[in-house]
């Protein structure tokens, strides 16, 4: 199989690198872009506030601690602080989190409309004390200690997740770009097979810490705040597509170890001659070679090699077919 066999070889990995990459950058484009509905269902995590309960007893001892700078509520006055912020600093309804940044809009109806996207940060994770201006009213030293430990390990492997996608979307760059050399050999297969396993490991790595993060965190949301009407929930489409991803990466880098191990790409004709597997053959001392029919058995070397041999017979010219003697 030559350079042809060896580009249908390489087609599948190339292929499933594509799509892995396509995924990626998907997932890195979820919660980017307000007017996009399709994007704006890409995300991780969305925290819903439209059932925002208060009660009347703590209204009014929110309203005037909100006057006040450097007022502490209480865990019970969560709720109230909320609902007293809510109204002042316009707090929306839901806030979808991506990759690198969040979304926030009102529901109508069945509807999530988005009205605005924060703009893009490295290293994003979402604050709700800094988001919802929670900071005047001292919530935070209310929230309850689940809540808070489930903020704080939620910022630190917000981090590392991060750095592991962009690993993983420049991994498979470089495989794509490494991957055009496997066209000539073995050995570029097998380089690009190291590559695709980086992006692999990175791919699943971004894809595993995202789902088990956001997984506790909406555990926790919902076990400490959904009493008082606030309520968290996973999105399914970002999650889908970044597994596809994994999938997609696991495939390439399969089919980039197979590469290794066959589809040559050295031609098996010999370039020598005309006609395919031409084969030259290596005379041997004391071999014979057929002459053709007019060859004169007289002639010195025939004489040389057989000097007791009679001429042939002038009437016996088919008897035997004479070789010549090296």
């Amino acid at each position: 199989m030559g350079k042809g066999g060896r580009v249908l070889c390489i087609i599948t990995p190339y292929a499933l690198t594509i799509a892995s990459l396509v995924c990626i950058i998907i997932v890195g484009l979820g919660c980017t872009n307000s007017a996009s509905s399709t994007l704006n269902d890409l995300y991780f995590f969305r925290a819903n506030l439209q059932n925002l309960t208060t009660t009347s007893s703590t209204k009014s001892t929110v309203s005037q601690a909100l006057s006040k700078a450097g007022v502490t509520v209480s865990d019970g006055d969560i709720s109230a602080a909320l609902g007293q912020v809510q109204k002042q600093f316009d707090v929306k309804d839901f806030y979808n989190i991506g990759l690198w940044g969040y979304c926030e809009g009102n529901v109508n109806g069945d509807n999530y409309n988005i009205s605005d996207c924060s703009k893009p940060k490295a290293e994003f994770w979402f604050n709700p004390i800094e988001v919802w201006n929670l900071q005047e009213t001292g919530v935070e030293n209310g929230l309850p200690d689940g809540m808070r430990k489930s903020l704080n390990l939620y910022k630190g492997v917000s981090k590392w997740m991060f750095i592991a996608y962009i690993v993983a979307f420049v991994a498979t760059i470089v495989e794509l770009v490494v991957g055009v050399f496997a066209i000539c050999s073995r050995w570029g297969s097998c380089v690009t097979t190291l590559v695709s396993g980086v992006a692999f490991f990175f791919t699943a790595a971004a894809s595993a810490t995202a789902t088990a993060m956001f997984a506790t965190v909406t555990a926790a949301f919902n076990e400490n705040l959904e009493k008082y009407g606030l309520h968290g929930s996973m999105g399914k489409n970002i999650y889908a597509t970044t597994w596809l991803a994994v999938a997609f990466s696991l495939g390439a880098a399969l089919f980039w170890m197979l590469s290794t191990c066959c589809c040559s790409g050295r031609s098996p004709y010999n370039h020598k001659g005309s006609s395919p597997r031409a084969i030259t053959a290596e005379k041997a001392p004391y071999t014979y070679e057929r002459l053709g029919p007019q060859a004169n058995l007289n002639t010195a070397p025939y004489n040389t090699a057989y000097p007791s041999a009679p001429p042939p017979s002038q009437n016996r010219t088919n008897a035997y077919e004479p070789f010549r003697h090296v």
